[in-house]
């Protein structure tokens, strides 16, 4: 593990610049929703579906892919996840042409993100002298909320010049590019030495571990109303846009961009708010203040567009104050010769949640009159909420004080 400040500096750059290209497809096809709604003829389900797909990969796929970084260099996983994050995108560009063609590829596309997120996360740790380590795993997963923008916007500009099969050609090549940064700048190391051997894939004593799953079980909670509100964001703008004719203001997508923005700086910011006034305290209000907020902000669509539009940002704000905070937490508390099966559990239960939250919102927006219903926008939003709620119940369970 590298001791060195200027060392460590450049691992966490490059693992940070490789993290947002391969993000660049991961929400390319929610940054294109309405697009493809209306292309495609899909329902507000079948759109939820596909839009969660990506999760679904990501939540099979992360308990082998990060577990195995406890036995060899992450970074070797992290270049077949580009690569596959690569293919998935290229694949969607060259023959996605409607439900299942569009499912299959982003299905792959979570393939892809189980092989780079965390395992990213796990490469960083293990290049990082353990006092920087809380600071700087809080930038690791803020690129994740910068990722995210660059997805929204990439792909809004591309599409809008050249069509949304160019916007998935950009995707592949950004997380083609992101393989040769690895591959080329990151410096390989050993796992850190166990102490006995362990079985990499004994989730069963991460669970045992309850100030961990306090912490997993809490980004469970952040995640279904965090991929739930990026995925559905951009078409619910769209809606509120369309309420409002001759409206001026910014386009759905540069909303979702810099929304992603707000959420990177809130994301470093709670970091350091949770070691100042005590973590799962500091998540837990954050995870309370954005539920309110999902309480009502779906009913916002009949406010002026800009109101809506600011109520939209100070709530991707909200919903980030939490999210590095929750992942140190687990990182902190985990047994360290189980390191990469504790994020991979935390990746599985995370990312599932993340799954289910598109579909469960495009679920509900079609049981309570579709997307031209305000009734069903808030109630969609307000479903995010009701599980955000549950957070802080979750992070009761763990005993760390950290």
């Amino acid at each position: 593990m590298a001791d060195d400040g200027r060392t460590d500096a450049q691992a966490v750059i490059c693992l940070c610049a490789a993290e947002v290209l391969t993000m660049v497809g991961v929400f390319a096809f929610p940054a294109l929703l309405p697009t493809f709604i209306a292309e495609w003829g899909l329902s507000n389900t079948q759109a939820g579906w596909i839009s969660g797909a990506i999760f679904a990969g990501y939540t099979l796929a992360v308990p082998l892919l990060t577990a195995w970084t406890d036995r060899i260099d992450a970074k070797n996983v992290y270049l077949l996840g580009a690569l596959c994050a690569a293919v998935s995108t290229l694949g969607f560009a060259l023959t996605a042409q409607g439900f299942y063609s569009a499912l299959l590829w982003r299905f792959l596309g979570g393939i892809g993100l189980a092989g780079t997120y965390m395992p990213g996360l796990k490469a960083l740790v293990d290049r990082i002298a353990a006092e920087r380590q809380p600071r700087w795993i809080s930038f690791y997963t803020a690129s994740f909320s910068l990722g995210t923008s660059g997805s929204f916007l990439a792909t809004g500009v591309l599409a809008d010049l050249f069509g949304w099969r160019a916007a998935f050609f950009s995707a592949a090549g950004a997380a083609a590019a992101s393989a040769m940064l690895i591959a080329l700048v990151l410096p390989a190391v050993k796992p850190p030495e166990q102490k006995q051997k362990t079985n990499p894939f004994d989730f069963a004593a991460v669970f045992r571990n309850r100030a961990a799953m306090g912490y997993v079980l809490g980004y469970a909670a952040h995640v279904w109303e965090l991929f739930g509100a990026r995925s559905w964001m951009v078409a619910f703008l769209g809606f509120a846009l369309l309420r409002h004719p001759g409206a001026s203001g910014p386009t759905p997508t540069t909303v979702a961009t810099i929304a992603t923005l707000i959420a990177m700086a809130a994301s470093v910011f709670g970091a350091d708010m949770a070691v100042r006034f005590g973590r799962r305290r500091w998540c837990a209000l954050a995870m309370l203040a954005s539920a309110a907020l999902a309480f009502t902000i779906g009913f916002s669509a009949a406010l002026p567009y800009l109101a809506a539009v600011g109520l939209m940002l100070l709530y991707n704000g909200l919903i980030q104050l939490d999210s590095a905070a929750l992942t140190t937490g687990a990182v902190l508390v985990a047994d360290p010769e189980r390191r990469g099966a504790t994020m991979a559990v935390h990746s599985l239960l995370g990312f599932g949640a993340g799954f289910c939250g598109p579909i469960a919102f495009g679920a509900i927006l079609d049981a309570f009159g579709g997307a031209g219903s305000g009734f069903a926008w808030g109630l969609a939003f307000a479903s995010l909420g009701a599980v955000a709620a549950l957070g802080p119940l979750a992070l009761r369970m763990g005993v760390s004080r950290r």
